[in-house]
């Protein structure tokens, strides 16, 4: 049996895991998928205050609170900022790290490096009347949808779970400094559907942190792949469970 830790990414909550999670259930596994601090049952909580490290500290806790070892740390989207700097601070307990059409940082980047059209959207959170608050990416035409869901039932069902994303998420560096966070095992996993213009990904080296080539699949899917794909997203997972 493996721990899986399910992290949603920006403006989303741990309830679009809904699909996916009693697929890795159904298959003997202990999942969680927990709503990052502001997003999902933790909504009241969003504030100017809140940033990555708010969020670090949430994985951080649970993982601790439920004495969670050999865990599959999964990172969607913002949160592959999430999930390496917690493995930067719990390293013992970690036992592979999945970027699943996430931002993948080196040591004390921002998601502005990592994503430099981030910075547009800190621009637009600083002229609005908050100063802070940075909206959801609209829904796009056929073939973008929104978050590239683009079934209307899908997006119907999205849209109760989206919240605005605090620019200290995006402004706040992540930790890589860790010398053991570099012997855990990666994969990466790439949704290769249809992306907007501006969203670039960074190219995966061929040799992991720890030495051993790279692990990188893809799925046919739009960005938020657990919603549009979660049999085969769940298929990939439970690779790594066996």
């Amino acid at each position: 049996m493996s721990v899986f830790l399910l992290v949603h990414g920006a403006c989303h909550s741990g309830r679009c895991w809904q699909r996916v999670v009693p697929l890795l259930e159904s298959a003997g596994h202990q999942v969680y998928a927990p709503s990052l601090t502001g997003y999902g049952d933790k909504a009241h909580l969003l504030g100017p205050e809140v940033g990555l490290h708010t969020h670090v500290a949430d994985v951080i806790e649970l993982i601790k609170d439920k004495d969670l070892t050999d865990v599959v740390l999964v990172g969607h989207s913002y949160a592959g900022l999430v999930i390496s700097s917690a493995a930067n601070q719990i390293p013992d307990r970690i036992a592979h790290l999945v970027y699943l059409d996430a931002m993948v940082p080196e040591d004390g980047e921002t998601a502005i490096e990592v994503q430099p059209m981030s910075q547009r959207l800190i621009d637009l959170a600083a002229s609005s009347g908050s100063g802070w608050r940075i909206p959801p990416l609209p829904e796009l035409p056929s073939p973008f949808g929104l978050f590239g869901v683009t079934d209307p039932t899908d997006i119907a069902w999205l849209r109760t779970m989206l919240s605005d994303q605090p620019v200290r998420c995006l402004q706040q560096p992540v930790r890589l400094d860790n010398p053991v966070v570099n012997t855990i095992p990666r994969t990466h996993i790439h949704c290769v559907g249809a992306t907007p213009e501006g969203i670039t990904r960074r190219p995966v080296p061929s040799i992991q942190p720890n030495g051993s080539a790279s692990q990188v699949w893809e799925l046919p899917s739009g960005h938020d792949c657990m919603i549009t794909m979660p049999a085969e997203l769940s298929e990939l997972l439970l690779e790594l469970g066996r």
